[in-house]
């Protein structure tokens, strides 16, 4: 199995925490859009794998028209060999999402929507400088249910400004509306982002992790009285809703990245597009592959296996690890891990190393310290 991401690179505004790569000028789509389609074509010797995961990312793929997300997938569909129950997710905003909207994407082959509500009250939205109000995250919602099944919403956490009981209202709003999935984030601070800039001129006050803390707890508790299972450490899914394509990341399935600043990945190396609209399209224009590839080292194999795994309900499979990386190497991960499974972050049980519920806020400073250092490097 593999997975395609295609990053549409488009914004009305930028959010103040975001640092992904965007432009807030439409001047350039169509060429863009021809030159994905391009690269879709391409890269097809690339993958003879059955493709299972569909994924529209950016920037706001929800700015593009029904008909132009049809050529992309129809270009994919003529190229690759598609799953006949695949997964095709597109990320949305809700100021994109009007009735009208909806139903022209639900006359697609999208079968998944992504919605980047981050909250319902106006406060935080202003604060993080989104392009929606809360009145129009919740429309969007019901509209959205009449004609998706498969819904999933962002949501973040760690907000100066949003008390506790706020929090919970946003939880319960997104359980109230029967959102079968939600992926909730800590806010944090970017390098040269808006957010970082404010925080370091003193027009916004510095973030508290002790308040993100607390309200993760808070997150992890209602969803799972809800019976939603936290399935990696930012996304809880209701039985059969979780995100076949995350999941397929988390499990090192191959995908292909499409468009600038997309990453690709075939299990030994890595290879990224450049993250300029205007360089990707001239490069597209002279039949070039405008990215850079890394050939993954056993450290950073090593690696990305730890930090992956502890993310994951499904932990580190230790007889993967020792017949990928060798006995050796396993035995030094467990030497390490060791202190922390006496402090309860972690847990050793059916042949796989898995993260506690105490450990999960800090799973990714947990996984850090398990890394493997290339004394050579």
């Amino acid at each position: 199995m593999a997975g395609i991401y295609i990053h549409i690179p488009f914004c009305k505004q930028a959010c103040f925490y975001c640092d992904f790569h965007f432009s807030t000028s439409l001047k350039h789509k169509t060429p863009l859009l021809e030159a994905l389609a391009k690269e879709i074509v391409l890269k097809k010797n690339e993958c003879d794998e059955e493709i299972e995961t569909i994924y529209f990312g950016g920037g706001t793929p929800s700015l593009l028209k029904a008909d132009e997300i049809d050529f992309l997938l129809q270009i994919i569909y003529d190229n690759y060999l598609v799953s006949k129950n695949a997964e095709i997710s597109l990320e949305a905003n809700p100021d994109d999402l009007d009735k009208e909207k909806i139903v022209e994407l639900s006359k697609t082959k999208i079968n998944r929507l992504s919605i980047g509500i981050q909250s319902f009250f106006d406060e935080d939205l202003v604060y993080m400088n989104r392009a929606h109000t809360a009145k129009e995250a919740k429309k969007s919602l019901i509209f959205a249910k009449q004609y998706f099944d498969n819904i999933t919403i962002d949501l973040i956490y760690g907000i100066p400004g949003l008390s506790n009981k706020r929090w919970i209202e946003n939880i319960q709003t997104a359980l109230d509306l029967g959102i079968p999935h939600l992926s909730c984030y800590a806010l944090t601070v970017e390098e040269k982002t808006a957010l970082a800039r404010f925080i370091k001129s003193g027009k916004y006050q510095p973030l508290n992790e002790e308040l993100a803390s607390e309200q993760f707890q808070i997150l992890c508790e209602m969803l799972h009285n809800k019976g939603y299972v936290q399935y990696e450490i930012s996304n809880f899914g209701l039985p059969n809703y979780f995100s076949q394509h995350n999941s397929a990341y988390w499990k090192g399935v191959i995908y292909l990245g499409i468009g600038p600043s997309a990453h690709s990945y075939d299990g030994k190396k890595r290879g990224w597009n450049i993250s300029n609209n205007v360089k990707y399209v001239k490069a597209l224009k002279n039949n070039q592959m405008p990215l850079e590839i890394e050939e993954l080292s056993l450290f950073d194999r090593m690696n990305e296996k730890i930090m992956i795994g502890l993310r994951t309900i499904w932990g580190i499979s230790l007889p993967e690890f020792e017949n990928e990386f060798g006995k050796d190497n396993l035995n030094s991960l467990l030497k390490v891990a060791s202190k922390h499974i006496k402090d309860g972050m972690l847990i050793e049980k059916a042949d796989a190393l898995m993260i506690s519920q105490q450990g999960k806020f800090y799973a990714d400073g947990i996984a850090a310290d398990l890394f493997f250092i290339d004394e050579n490097d």
